[in-house]
């Protein structure tokens, strides 16, 4: 089989895929972009603060090891160094790409700028207003879309994932349906999975959009791909309860001043500043949460010092969000928080060339566990996305180029989606519940065992494909909280409160016949200059 007759199929048109996409069109690649919704609806669009990188602009004499380090302290030393030393080298000449896109992050007198961030303690967060991804989005749409005109990409929106093609452990090919024709397609060649977080999932707790319904990443676990680190998923500290969801309120408002407060005794007690100086607002997100869980009173984030430049001409977009869905002027009166969930540290567990346990598939952004560990720093979202798509593409090209033989296809068991019926939806909904009731913030043995209990209630032979998967999916999230006996980043035992460093190791979790198997992988040596 020859590179010309091979297509790249790219699951999820977001940062991700679109980075992905790019990078194998500009070889000159056949790539399918293959997704539920248009990208302009990509979760990516929804990320607000910016994205991370030494530009060093900002007269800190930042360094590119500075960032490497906040990024392993901010994931509680469990990322492997190897990547994230690939993913901090490459940050400037990402965010310089981007530049050339046209993406337009915020200048002052024609200078970049670059904005504080929870974790780092130097300015190394560019942005654009409060609506960087969208900004990212754009750019990287319009890049693609020259390809798709010579025909190099062709797009499969409203298109769903049903299940990988496969031949033992070598992907032959994903399986696909139309949506809009009601059609069933099996198309050939590697896969490269750039799906999202488990949103829905975790319906209506979440700042993600839930039509990221985590039963992509349900059907390859119960496919056999490795995941890694599912205990890990990170609370944000600062959201708010709006219909369907948590409505996210930007790191980017701290970075430029904000301040958390309670009411204590009548008085306001600004308790991050108390307890950790001047930068306690600007904590890793693990840190802040922990804390606002642990108070008996409301929290609210001060905004109303800020200056009406700051609010003109870097978080227009935030007071508007604010104001339209909470009727509150942020400018003027401070706004109520809590925490919410933001983000999955843990996923398809991919090695440094975002290569899985399956031959031929590969994985890419917030689906993949790659650069996070046990908690991610704002602004490292969006460049591992773009980095992630970007080395997968790579890796892709490169066992391209070496050659690989035809393989069979075994198409699984389901032709299309399966029917959901309300009794399917009620099985969801205690699901979601379960893993809501065991995945909090703050975890035991027993809120984990009897969310377990209730799981194993649900399980039923008639369910279809994508809720029996979701359900194993499910079982695998709280047996990973489970066994690690310990307190680290965004997992948090009551009962086990210390960090324990034996635990100081991946969580490597799959299906061998039938039965959900966990085990621990020592993390790469840091790497020396």
């Amino acid at each position: 089989m020859n590179r010309e007759s091979i297509q790249i199929n790219i699951i999820g048109a977001g940062l991700a895929g679109l980075s992905c996409a790019m990078t194998l069109a500009r070889a000159g690649q056949r790539v399918r972009l293959v997704s539920f919704q248009h990208s302009e609806r990509a979760q990516s669009n929804l990320a607000e603060g910016g994205i991370n990188a030494v530009m060093n602009v900002m007269g800190e004499d930042d360094r590119i090891e500075y960032h490497f380090a906040d990024t392993m302290k901010g994931g509680c030393d469990l990322a492997d160094p190897v990547m994230v030393k690939g993913l901090t080298e490459a940050a400037p000449g990402i965010v310089r790409e981007m530049i050339a896109l046209g993406v337009p992050f915020h200048r002052e007198n024609g200078k970049l700028m670059q904005r504080n961030f929870g974790g780092q303690k130097l300015k190394r967060t560019t942005y654009a207003r409060s609506s960087t991804g969208k900004a990212l989005m754009s750019a990287l749409i319009s890049a693609v879309r020259k390809y798709e005109a010579e025909g190099i990409v062709t797009r499969y929106s409203h298109h769903e994932f049903i299940c990988l093609l496969l031949d033992g452990d070598a992907v032959s090919g994903v399986r696909i349906w139309d949506r809009f024709r009601k059609e069933r397609l099996d198309l050939e060649g590697p896969v490269v999975m750039a799906c999202g977080g488990m949103n829905g999932m975790f319906a209506g707790a979440t700042t993600g959009t839930t039509a990221n319904t985590g039963v992509a990443a349900a059907v390859l676990f119960s496919q056999g791909v490795c995941f890694g680190n599912l205990e890990f998923m990170q609370y944000h500290p600062t959201t708010v309860s709006i219909a369907g969801k948590r409505l996210l309120i930007s790191e980017a408002a701290r970075g430029e001043g904000g301040r958390l407060f309670c009411k204590r005794d009548g008085k306001k007690r600004y308790f991050m500043e108390e307890k950790y100086g001047e930068r306690g607002n600007l904590m890793p997100r693990d840190v802040v949460s922990r804390e606002i869980a642990q108070l008996s009173e409301s929290v609210y984030l001060d905004m109303t010092g800020l200056s009406q430049q700051i609010w003109q001409e870097r978080l227009s977009d935030l007071r508007s969000e604010v104001q339209h869905y909470l009727r509150i002027d942020p400018a003027k009166e401070p706004v109520p928080v809590a925490p919410g969930i933001h983000y999955f540290m843990g996923g398809i567990l991919v090695d440094a060339s975002h290569r899985t346990n399956l031959r031929r598939l590969y994985a890419a952004g917030e689906c993949a566990c790659a650069y996070h560990g046990a908690n991610r720093l704002g602004g490292n979202s969006l460049l591992g996305a773009i980095y992630g798509g970007k080395t997968a593409a790579c890796t892709v090209l490169r066992e391209l180029s070496e050659g690989f033989g035809p393989v069979k296809n075994d198409s699984g068991k389901e032709d299309m989606p399966a029917f959901i019926s309300r009794e399917e939806m009620r099985i969801h909904d205690r699901m979601v519940d379960a893993l809501l009731n065991g995945m909090g913030l703050i975890r035991t043995r027993e809120t984990l065992v009897q969310a377990l209990e209730e799981l194993s209630s649900l399980e039923k032979p008639e369910l279809s494909r994508a809720m029996s998967a979701q359900l194993l999916l499910a079982r695998a999230i709280l047996l990973c909280a489970l066994e690690r006996r310990e307190s680290r980043g965004a997992h948090t035992r009551r009962d086990y409160p210390d960090t324990d460093e034996t635990f100081r190791k991946t969580t490597k979790v799959m299906l061998e016949k039938g039965r959900i198997q966990i085990t621990y992988e020592e993390i790469t040596p840091y790497p020396t200059a």
